[in-house]
């Protein structure tokens, strides 16, 4: 698809056979997408593509997921803090009186570009988890399992993971 040859023309190492790491435009490629199922989703799509077609990009330590936050918890004198987990939403409310005001994030469209560079994007704030091998290997996996033709494995992930779906979007 379109999305996909501009980012291999953007790595500028090529793909599959032909993907040749040293020629890599950028040693931090950064996949960013929301703090949600449906970002999850796509960073594991992401994930298996640069582990099937870009190898030696994961095994280099290029490849990074940024974290965005799950909320934005304000107090009355514009103290603004940020949540990346319903843990540490409670955490931060325990910590401080009063009632805050707290917005959900849906999606990083949510936030304006302030919001986005100071949680997301600016270095000195920003959280990246660096991939391993390990967690592209398991994200093909996963892929491969979710979108396979067996029905049983399928359903068993399903299953045991939905507890871990809150705030499912549908």
């Amino acid at each position: 698809n379109r999305e996909i040859l501009t980012l291999i023309q953007a790595i500028g190492a090529g793909i599959g056979d032909e993907f040749d790491v040293t020629k890599a435009r950028y040693h931090k490629i950064v996949i960013m997408a929301d703090a949600d199922v449906d970002g999850e989703h796509i960073s594991t799509l992401l994930l298996t593509f640069f582990f099937r077609y870009m190898r030696p990009l994961v095994e280099a330590g290029y490849i990074y997921v940024a974290c965005p936050p799950l909320y934005k918890i304000e107090k009355k004198k514009k103290k603004v803090f940020y949540a990346y987990s319903d843990a540490e939403l409670e955490q931060v409310k325990a910590q401080n009186t009063g009632k805050p005001s707290i917005q959900r994030y849906k999606g990083l469209g949510e936030m304006d570009a302030v919001q986005l560079w100071e949680t997301t994007m600016d270095p000195a704030n920003r959280i990246l988890i660096r991939v391993t091998l390990n967690d592209a290997i398991e994200a093909d996996q996963v892929f491969s399992m979710l979108m396979g033709e067996e029905v049983e494995p399928r359903r068993r992930f399903i299953e045991e993971n939905a507890v871990y779906v809150n705030n499912l979007d549908v």
